[in-house]
């Protein structure tokens, strides 16, 4: 019995001693800390070579970007496996990936680089920033740094109870006045299929029902993403609101509100749009990154949702249409799409969809 008392409290001890040094507890974060120390002591060492390594001009500049990239990971290691706060040095971790992605992707676009040993590179980073998001998480869990572990992944990754988040980086505000009457501005959004002609990230949306349509969006590296989606609500000439059905990768949920503009300039058009980004606030942060931020989308959207409306074309700058480097000044003939102006037509789509309204509240 005393036998047993004794390996009860041994076993007791050693499992205190790993709840109380979640270093010796999480192997990941331990493994993520090795890594950082060798990658910084080899960009240290030898930032030439390094610099060689991943395709890059061998330059001074370089060399010394390669030197503080090796300072940094370096102490990101000693922070990780040492004393205090593991999850905030991993953390660091990952900026310092999302720092490293972006200086990849730069240097794309020197004339003196070895595409495929940068494509290599980029592959490094992109698997390195996923295990050190993972042992992020891992670690905030295993010390409890935000309260209960389980609301501690949700505050990182974004995660909520409910389907669509209505703050932080899952919501979207913008504006615009268009001098255009309010019961054609309204008649031009109702009609779903209207909006990739101003829509950027949209591919299509189909009508697929009374109050259902199905929306298919460009998502990152050329892929698509699609969902099915329901109007909750339609004010005729006020109000459009909508959100996804179950199920949808991405949740996501919006109204737009239709308003006379003061002194008749036209209508003010409010949008709001809120969304779960996928991986929360570090997704938001990578999609800014890379031209994905959904503010610059729907900013981008409504500019172009004026120009339609007021001159019956999207104007296009002289970038849009160049890759690399290009003249400043645009070519004397640009083609530009005709994506309608027919006044009469949009008035007559305001009448019809209000009468389809009128009618659905009243059966």
């Amino acid at each position: 019995m005393t036998a047993t008392m004794q390996r009860r409290t041994t076993d007791r001890r050693a499992e205190d001693d790993r709840d109380g040094d979640p270093k010796a507890a999480d192997g990941m974060a331990k493994a993520m800390g090795l890594f950082s120390l060798g990658l910084g002591l080899a960009q240290l060492a030898a930032p030439r070579r390094m610099v060689n390594a991943i395709g890059v001009e061998d330059t001074d500049r370089n060399r010394g970007t390669m030197l503080a990239l090796g300072l940094r990971e370096f102490t990101s290691g000693l922070g990780i496996l040492g004393p205090g706060d593991t999850a905030g040095w991993l953390q660091a971790r990952v900026g310092g990936d999302i720092m490293d992605l972006a200086l990849l992707l730069g240097a794309f676009r020197s004339d003196d680089r070895d595409r495929r040993k940068l494509n290599i590179a980029l592959a490094a980073v992109a698997g390195a920033l996923v295990l050190d998001v993972l042992a992020t998480r891992r670690a905030r869990e295993r010390t409890g740094e935000d309260g209960d572990s389980r609301a501690s992944g949700r505050e990182l990754y974004g995660e909520a109870d409910t389907a669509v988040t209505k703050a932080g980086p899952g919501r979207v505000a913008r504006s615009v006045t268009i001098r255009q009457p309010r019961e054609m501005v309204y008649a031009f959004w109702h009609d779903f299929e209207n909006l990739p002609r101003f829509m950027a990230h949209l591919e299509s949306v189909r009508v697929t029902g009374d109050r259902q349509s199905r929306w298919v969006a460009k998502g990152p590296a050329g892929s698509t993403v699609e969902w099915d989606a329901e109007t909750v609500e339609d004010r005729p000439d006020e109000l459009i609101a909508w959100r996804s059905l179950p199920g949808t990768s991405v949740p996501n949920s919006g109204e737009v509100r239709f308003e006379d503009a003061p002194g008749g300039r036209g209508t003010e058009v409010h949008v709001e749009l809120r969304y779960d980004p996928p991986a929360g606030k570090l997704g938001a942060l990578v999609a800014k990154l890379f031209g994905e931020d959904p503010r610059q989308q729907v900013d981008g959207d409504l500019r172009r949702l004026k120009q339609v409306l007021e001159t019956g074309e999207v104007v296009h700058s002289d970038a849009s249409i160049h890759r690399g480097m290009h003249p400043a000044q645009p070519p004397e003939a640009t083609p530009r799409p005709d994506v309608g102006g027919d006044e009469a037509l949009l008035m007559r789509q305001s009448r019809e969809a209000a009468a389809v309204s009128s009618q659905g509240r009243r059966s």
